[in-house]
């Protein structure tokens, strides 16, 4: 099942997703969540990975996280 990490700014709302695609892509997600909060910095931050079918449907189970401004790249 696809996997998608959120990360997901609760001070201003800014949020970056990243999709992993393909029959493993949960785990991929899982394992990039992981690695992600083992280097972070800034309590501010929540990292989220979540299993769908679709981003589209993250967006509708998961509505808080794409409320903000959305971050383009690294």
């Amino acid at each position: 099942m696809p996997g998608f990490l959120v990360e997901y700014n609760r001070r201003n709302g800014d949020w970056r997703v990243t999709e992993f695609p393909g029959e493993d892509g949960h785990q991929d997600a899982l394992k990039r969540r992981l690695e992600l909060e083992a280097e972070r910095v800034d309590p501010d931050w929540e990292i989220a990975s979540l299993n769908s079918d679709s981003l589209d449907t993250v967006q509708k189970t998961h509505a808080r996280y794409f409320e903000g401004r959305e971050l383009i790249g690294a």
